[in-house]
């Protein structure tokens, strides 16, 4: 295998980390106003929903027959649902008196591993984003070139991820956040509702069409 092809991965791995969504708002907010150690604990849940997307993509361009219409329809439901909570309860934020906001996140891999599994971009930004990075080389697209095809984008998964948490750790980036925070989470917030509407619309029509 061409050490290209595992480059083309690495950087299609970095590129889905990179793109902005609902995970990249949320590490934002972790990192600005909790630090670059609950960042990387974030991160860390996350990778489990980047490993499972990545590998779903892959085992679909590689060949293999992906899982039915109706289980992403379903899981889009979920997406949705909880992301409209998520949106709901930081539109309710409530200012505190070091400057940030009540929303502070606890269990910060939990929350990583919530966001990763459910995200509504996972599958589909991962095929689109590998298809068009690897679709050069499909020669070598093989069953045997997998593993090390997932190896390489979990290496990018994790130096974009580290990358995003040394860049919102920045003292300036931080002192930004905690200026604006109640503001940034309520905008935060209506960003979510709007992945979720757009979640829910998607789903939803693909479970009634199949219906009808």
């Amino acid at each position: 295998m061409e050490y290209t092809l595992l480059l083309a991965t690495f950087l299609a791995g970095a590129a889905y980390v990179l793109m902005p969504g609902p995970a990249f708002l949320a590490l934002l907010g972790i990192v600005a106003g909790q630090g670059r150690r609950a960042g990387l604990n974030f991160v860390g849940g996350h990778l489990a929903g980047d490993i499972v997307w990545a590998s779903l993509a892959l085992t679909a361009i590689v060949g293999s027959a992906s899982l039915g219409r109706l289980a992403f329809d379903l899981l889009g439901l979920v997406c949705g649902i909880y992301l409209f909570w998520l949106g709901w309860k930081a539109l309710r934020a409530k200012a505190t008196e070091d400057g940030g906001t009540d929303q502070r996140v606890d269990r910060p891999v939990l929350r990583g591993v919530a966001f990763g599994l459910t995200n509504p971009k996972g599958y589909p930004v991962s095929v689109a984003m590998f298809t068009a990075l690897l679709a050069s080389q499909s020669a070598q697209l093989t069953w045997a070139n997998l593993p090390p095809l997932l190896g390489a984008a979990f290496i990018g998964f994790i130096a974009a991820d580290l990358l995003l948490i040394a860049i919102i750790g920045l003292p300036p980036v931080r002192r930004l956040y905690r200026r604006h925070a109640l503001l940034i989470t309520r905008a935060t917030g209506l960003m979510f509702i709007g992945f979720s509407l757009q979640a829910l619309w998607q789903s939803g029509g693909g479970l009634l069409l199949r219906r009808n």
